[in-house]
C-alpha cells in the first residue's frame, strides 16, 4: 500500500509541477507550514533548507551560484515575488525579503531585505 501511495504522490507532484512551472523537490528540506499562495515559477534547489512557516510568492528562486552551496532560510521568513536567493547564504528567522531582491550575502534575524544586490533597511515607523 505504501508503494502505491508513494507512486500517487509522485504523479501528483509531477502533474502540479508542470501546471505551475514550479520546481520544488519532493525530498527537499522544507519545514512545515510553508505557504505558497501563487506557486508559478518557483524554483528551489534540492539541498536548500527552508525553515517552518515561511511564505514564498511566485517566481522566487532559491539556488546556488558557481562554487557556492545552497541557501539556508530561517523560520517565518517572507519572500516577495521574483526574489532570488543565491549561493551559500543564511537568512535569519522572521526576516522579510522584498520583491525582486537579489540576495547574495547573509542577513541576521528580523532583517528587512531589499534591492539589487540586496541590503538591509529599517522599516519606518508609522509616526514619521
Amino acid at each position: 500500500m505504501a508503494r502505491v501511495m508513494r507512486a500517487v504522490w509522485v504523479v501528483q507532484h509531477r502533474f502540479w509541477s508542470v501546471v505551475t512551472g514550479a520546481e520544488i523537490p519532493l525530498n527537499g528540506r522544507i519545514g512545515g507550514g510553508l505557504l505558497i499562495p501563487h506557486p508559478n515559477g518557483i524554483v528551489i534547489h534540492p539541498d536548500t533548507q527552508v525553515g517552518p512557516n515561511c511564505l514564498i510568492f511566485q517566481q522566487v528562486t532559491l539556488g546556488t551560484r558557481e562554487g557556492k552551496g545552497p541557501p539556508v532560510i530561517g523560520a517565518h521568513v517572507d519572500i516577495g515575488a521574483g526574489a532570488k536567493i543565491l549561493g551559500d547564504v543564511r537568512i535569519g528567522a522572521h526576516s522579510t525579503i522584498g520583491a525582486n531582491a537579489v540576495v547574495i550575502s547573509s542577513f541576521p534575524a528580523r532583517s528587512k531585505i531589499v534591492g539589487i544586490p540586496a541590503r538591509s533597511v529599517e522599516r519606518q515607523s508609522d509616526d514619521e
